[in-house]
């Protein structure tokens, strides 16, 4: 294993801005604007531009190993403990699309709370976000190519759900054909993702960031008995909304568990910063654990949760510790374009624009008669009339799983806090 001595310490110089960038992340900001406004015409209200569609809103804990060597015990994880956190799970497009006839790459955005420390500029609340996809690398470079891509997919948003359809089947059986000799393409990927379960595949920043002293790519890894038991179970994807039904279907008895790790960066030449769409070699530098993401037994997706997490909150990489900041140009195009774009749509929708404190903010019950009923009216989408009739006979079955949940989460507790003492091969 590289001495601590072996890797890239974080410096500003490790980016390298050109002049015209900010000109650059106006023109994103404006083309996604325009994408959001077509979907606000769509839908009757804003929806993000980024991870639309969600199909798990959850409450869980962040739990810090307590073994850390010097290199890896940085920012969050510099000492060991745990951290209450809202999880998002969501489709990537800025769109809601119907589950039978898109694959999408797949998003997981984490809100730890209760964060201490020096913060970047403009945030001032304890929180800590990160914001990761299915894939090691993004679709685009630098911000300037994913301007010139984004053009193209904002158009794209106009056209029938029947050619998105197309379009993905086309791009999902070319991409598996070059899975098979050892390819992959990002673009291809974009718009014909592989149709897994959301907790059968791992999750990754694709984009650097500081690490403390270090410069890093952060990795959320699924539990392998969770993985191996989601993909036995498979997926129906003759419901238009397949991934939530999954999801809810899963958490209602079931908990679920990602090993987070740390990618550090040994050679700036072979894992640049500035070029999100290089894949650092993990034979130069693997993925080392540094901490477990716990998410036990719940309500995984309610209408409730939906007007908390998804209408409310915001999920930004500028929401960081000064020892987290996002790095390279597609994260400097972030930290900007998510705020601005987040904060219209909480705006425009009339949501109120700040930060949890506390897992007590988040609801958890099963919505009442009333709650959907208000939902409704603010336009938040709700179970047919079909579900809204069998809510009543499933909130008894489904709060007594909750209640349930609470004592399998003090033995999933004491299984995590073992595994932590325990090393797990990977360093």
């Amino acid at each position: 294993m590289l001495t601590a001595m072996a890797y890239v310490r974080y410096t500003p110089e490790v980016e390298a801005i050109p002049p015209d960038e900010d000109e650059t992340i106006d023109a994103i900001i404006a083309a996604m604007g325009k994408g959001g406004e077509v979907t606000c015409r769509r839908y009757g209200r804003y929806v993000r531009v980024s991870h639309a569609k969600s199909h798990a809103l959850l409450r869980g804990e962040l739990h810090v190993r307590d073994d850390l060597p010097p290199e890896l015990a940085q920012g969050l994880f510099a000492k060991p403990g745990r951290y209450s956190v809202v999880v998002r799970m969501a489709q990537v497009p800025g769109e809601l699309l119907d589950d039978r006839r898109v694959s999408t790459p797949r998003g997981l955005a984490i809100k730890v709370l209760g964060v201490g420390g020096e913060k970047l500029a403009g945030h001032d609340a304890d929180t800590q976000d990160f914001v990761l996809d299915t894939g090691t690398v993004f679709n685009a470079p630098t911000a300037r190519a994913f301007l010139a891509a984004i053009s193209a997919t904002e158009t794209a948003t106009a056209l029938p759900q029947a050619v998105k359809a197309a379009v993905s089947t086309a791009a999902r059986v070319t991409n598996r054909a070059l899975n098979a000799v050892g390819l992959n393409s990002a673009n291809l990927d974009f718009y014909g993702h592989p149709r897994l379960h959301p907790l059968a595949e791992p999750y990754f920043s694709q984009c650097a960031l500081r690490y403390g002293d270090f410069v890093a790519k952060l990795g959320f890894f699924p539990d392998g008995d969770t993985m191996a038991a989601v993909r036995a179970r498979g997926i129906d994807f003759h419901d238009p909304d397949a991934l939530r039904t999954a999801m809810i279907a899963w958490f209602t008895e079931n908990a679920a568990e990602f090993d987070v790790r740390v990618q550090l960066c040994t050679d700036l030449e072979r894992m640049p910063v500035e070029d999100a769409s290089v894949d650092w070699p993990q034979e130069e530098s693997p993925y080392r654990s540094v901490a477990r993401l716990v998410l036990p037994p719940q309500p995984a997706w309610n209408a409730v949760r939906h007007t908390f997490v998804d209408e409310q909150l915001l999920f930004c990489p500028s929401h960081s510790l000064a020892a987290h900041r996002p790095l390279g140009s597609i994260m400097r195009a972030r930290l900007r374009a998510y705020e601005v774009l987040g904060n219209r749509r909480r705006a425009t929708n009339g949501c109120p624009l700040e930060e949890p404190k506390d897992l007590m903010a988040m609801p958890q019950e099963i919505p009442s008669a009333a709650a959907l009923a208000t939902s409704a009216r603010k336009g938040a989408p709700v179970p047919s009339s079909a579900g809204v009739l069998v809510v009543g006979a499933l909130a008894a079955l489904v709060g007594a799983a909750w209640f349930r949940s609470r004592k399998d989460e003090a033995a999933l507790r004491e299984r995590t806090a073992e595994r932590l003492r325990t090393p797990t091969g990977v360093n």
